[in-house]
């Protein structure tokens, strides 16, 4: 016979966002006092100098500062004590990630003071630390302007790369996909190994993809299986790309990959492993593949005994194999009545609720309407009937 009436398309349930920009510095170090103790409360104040930006944090009871995800730039940074500027470091580049520990030490810093006050007039202030360019050989001045150069460029780029993935989040969040991807290409190509320039761009085709039809539709969808793809390659520990990327090819139909990624997703986050398994559930009842389906719900409900959505897809998915007996009664596959009634138990008033009863009542199975909460305490009166009938 047909089926009792067709699964709907079940929509993904997890589907994991990208990770915001990696192209950030975290910017560590210690204060001490003129004690040579760790120095608590110390201003410290991040003054970005390729374009105007200014950070502040403060030091600990250890005299340790630290600002993360701080953008990637040259910053001039400086230690202030009660309202006062003790001494400035000038020119320092910060590098994606984490960077070598700043020392601020107020002992050395006053003696250093004190030697420029009792400097002879005219003498100039003493040198700072690193190459001065004076005295210089030809070739000397040649390598340090080839650096000077180098810095510029780098400097620019970063910009640049950082302008261009601004451009596409902010197109993606108002939904005009088509200049995301477009910024998004224009990152990847300056940033080849920054993994979530190429998730995001996946993401953007992906959704560009939902707008479009036919042969459109399919080459973005190509496209953004080819970028999570490299997402993936660049971070290969990073379970939530697995999902995104076997929820991607699920759109490419591409079934088997996206089982495999799946279930990778899986491996590397057990506690989030059931979400995965919902998911390849998903893809299957997308695919009218039911003995499948079933397995990976099943596999999710073992994972988490408590995934009501995943015991209502269940009782969808045996619902397809429903017979009519010699009455002409719905006779459902063992497993259903029980997946539909856990449903209603952990989510009575979940979104799926009046479905799952309906269908209860349409196989003549009376709907359980009070559910006991696992170490409930009983009312009295239950309590002492208890008590009587152990005597």
């Amino acid at each position: 016979m047909s089926t009792f009436r067709k699964l709907f398309a079940a929509a993904p349930l997890f589907l994991f966002a990208a990770v915001g920009f990696a192209q950030t510095s975290n910017i560590q170090g210690d204060v001490t006092g003129p004690d040579g103790k760790p120095l608590q409360g110390a201003q410290i104040k991040l003054d970005r100098t390729d374009i105007k930006q200014s950070f502040n944090v403060k030091t600990d009871k250890k005299g340790h500062f630290l600002y993360a995800n701080l953008p990637t730039g040259m910053y001039n940074i400086t230690l202030v004590v009660g309202g006062k500027e003790m001494g400035t470091l000038t020119g320092f580049r910060s590098k994606p990630g984490d960077n070598e520990p700043l020392k601020f030490d107020m002992a050395k810093m006053a003696e250093a003071n004190a030697a420029a006050a009792a400097a002879p007039p005219g003498a100039g202030p003493a040198p700072a630390q690193g190459k001065s360019d004076a005295g210089m050989t030809k070739e000397q001045r040649a390598e340090y302007e080839k650096k000077l150069k180098e810095q510029e460029e780098a400097m620019a780029k970063d910009k640049a790369l950082q302008d261009a993935f601004n451009t596409g989040m902010e197109a993606k969040n108002a939904k005009n996909f088509a200049v995301a991807v477009e910024n998004f290409e224009k990152a990847s190509t300056m940033a080849p190994t920054q993994h979530v320039v190429w998730a995001q761009l996946a993401e953007s085709y992906i959704s560009l993809a939902d707008t479009k039809t036919g042969a459109e539709q399919q080459a973005a969808v190509e496209k953004g299986i080819a970028a999570y793809a490299k997402a993936v390659e660049i971070k290969v520990d990073d379970p939530n790309y697995h999902n995104n990327y076997a929820l991607a090819l699920a759109k490419g139909k591409k079934m088997d990959q996206a089982q495999v990624e799946l279930t990778k997703a899986a491996q590397l986050d057990p506690p989030q492993a059931g979400k995965y398994y919902y998911n390849l559930g998903a893809v299957y009842v997308n695919t009218q593949q039911n003995d499948a389906a079933e397995t990976a719900f099943n596999k999710a409900i073992e994972l988490d005994p408590n995934y009501a959505d995943a015991y209502y897809q269940k009782g969808l998915v045996l619902m397809n194999k429903v017979t009519l007996d010699k009455d002409g009664k719905m006779q459902a596959p063992p497993g259903t009545i029980d997946a539909l009634q856990k449903y209603l138990s952990l989510k009575p008033d979940g979104a799926n609720a009046e479905g799952a009863k309906a269908i209860l009542e349409q196989l003549g199975t009376k709907v359980q309407t009070s559910f006991e909460r696992p170490g409930a305490k009983q009312p009295a009166t239950q309590q002492k009937n208890t008590q009587k009938k152990s005597k």
